[in-house]
């Protein structure tokens, strides 16, 4: 006969009430460490080059926020492979509220329906914040004899092929601009890619082609180097207040905007994602930041979670519609 000691039943229980106890012990360490959050420096890591739009416009966004928190943050740029490579390192890192992720459009919406990623942006991350959208300017060179986007489009119907336009790149959201308007205004302009937005800029102003859609237009409408009949954005552009939005005139319902937001790693508590979220939001609609925002080309346009998760849904959606239809590929 056994010992009751080594009884299996005897042992299982006491095995059950011991597991019990430490789980009992770890629930409310690991809530006092969310109503804690955050007792340290906050990393946000930035997938693109110091200095870019996404930089910028994170930098001034999460600053402000991290300090309505009490904290430091901590900026870290780990560029290269159109963003993939910070992405992957912040999914495989700790979803502890410390490290976080800048987003861009491109890189959720994009990106996925032209290549393998690394990460899958629906299921490894969790949707913090939407802080910022920039302006981007329909910038048309002087000698295309048109004066308003009905008159342009006019004039690109009457001449099939023989309207270009640049774009910083082949599938880049520049370029999808480009081909939702050839979509929805039933044009045929032809798309010509440029390494980078600066040089096909240079040769819009020189007329080498005829139309951009970029946010480096834009102070060369301003200047009246370039003529501008939409900007595409959900607001319009305060440096032309006159000049109509694209969605204004009945087109841009298909494509989604250029903005930039805050992602988490899959795992990372509800409750942390909810308190840095409202700090995003905080500081986004402070004055001094959405100056500060206006004179970089971009806008606060903060969305919470939920909506953030929808906006991304709904535009990754809308951008993979654009590149099936005018067949991208890269």
């Amino acid at each position: 006969m056994n010992d009751r000691k080594d009884d299996p039943a005897r042992i299982g229980r006491r095995l059950f009430i011991a597991a019990s106890a430490a789980g009992a012990i770890a629930a409310p360490a690991i809530v006092s460490a969310q109503n804690d959050w955050p007792a340290r420096q906050i990393r946000v890591v930035i997938p693109y080059p110091p200095g870019g739009p996404s930089d910028i416009t994170t930098r001034i966004v999460v600053e402000r926020a991290a300090s309505l928190l009490g904290q430091s943050v901590l900026f870290d740029n780990k560029a290269g492979a159109s963003g993939a490579i910070g992405a992957e390192h912040v999914k495989n890192t700790n979803p502890d509220g410390y490290t976080l992720l800048t987003t861009t459009t491109a890189m959720v919406c994009i990106t996925q329906h032209l290549q393998p990623l690394p990460y899958d942006p629906a299921t490894d991350f969790v949707p913090v914040g939407r802080v910022a959208t920039s302006w981007i300017g329909m910038g048309i060179n002087p000698q295309v004899p048109a004066n308003n986007l009905e008159e342009f489009i006019a004039y690109a119907k009457a001449n099939p092929g023989k309207i270009n336009f640049g774009s910083a790149g082949l599938a880049t959201i520049t370029q999808l601009y480009g081909e939702m308007f050839n979509i929805e205004a039933g044009v045929k302009m032809v798309h010509v890619p440029y390494k980078g937005s600066a040089p096909a800029t240079n040769d819009l102003l020189s007329g080498q082609i005829q139309v951009q859609f970029d946010p480096t237009t834009l102070p060369h409408i301003a200047a009246g180097r370039l003529k501008c009949f939409a900007i595409l954005g959900e607001k319009r552009w305060p440096g032309a207040p006159n000049i109509p939005t694209l969605r204004e005139q009945g087109y841009g319902k298909i494509g989604g905007d250029a903005w930039y937001g805050i992602l988490a790693p899959k795992g990372t508590p509800q409750a942390i994602v909810e308190k840095f979220s409202k700090a995003l939001g905080e500081a986004a609609k402070a004055p001094d930041v959405a100056d500060k925002l206006v004179t970089s080309g971009n806008y606060p346009s903060y969305l919470e979670p939920a909506a953030f998760r929808e906006t991304i849904a709904r535009e990754n959606q809308s951008f993979g519609e654009i590149i099936k239809k005018a067949d991208i590929k890269i």
